[in-house]
């Protein structure tokens, strides 16, 4: 038996490969969306919580464009269900974003977007995330499968995974 405290024994935590990030050219629908002076936090650059709200600006425009999309009358909605947001760069204003999407899983009730967040002409991404949308019915609330509107709209957004 030994005198005094024993040191931890040290063990080596596994590490998780680092993601292949996208590239600009990996998205196939962009949107720029100018950023603005009230984004910024205190810190100095923009907000955490806008990075989802251009996740949700991009996804949307494509819909309302590409689907005809009514959000006030549409009887199948598509509800947010994950999101996920990994912040590689500061953005800052003035810059504009470039907001590319692309589509990683269409299933049957479910989209699966993802969206690469580029500073004004770069070519990495600043934040790359997705967005997860489940088809439910306006009224009850319960699944639905994905319109066919909608599937022809993302369709041409769907990369090889």
């Amino acid at each position: 038996m030994s005198d005094g405290p024993q040191p931890a024994p040290t063990h080596t935590a596994p590490t998780l490969p680092e993601p292949t990030l996208p590239a600009r050219g990996d998205f196939p629908h962009f949107l720029s969306i100018p950023t603005r002076w009230m984004d910024q936090d205190p810190y100095g650059h923009v907000n955490n919580v806008q990075y989802y709200s251009f996740f949700d600006t991009v996804v949307n425009e494509h819909l309302i464009r590409e689907a005809g999309l009514d959000v006030q009358a549409t009887r199948e909605i598509g509800l947010v269900v994950e999101t996920k947001c990994r912040f590689l760069k500061e953005i800052n204003f003035p810059q504009t974003i470039h907001a590319g999407i692309r589509v990683a899983k269409l299933g049957t009730r479910s989209i699966t977007y993802e969206i690469g967040l580029f500073r004004d002409e770069e070519t990495e991404a600043a934040a790359f995330g997705h967005f997860v949308h489940v088809y439910v019915d306006r009224e009850t609330r319960k699944s639905v499968p994905i319109p066919e509107r909608v599937r022809a709209a993302v369709a041409p957004l769907v990369v090889a995974g």
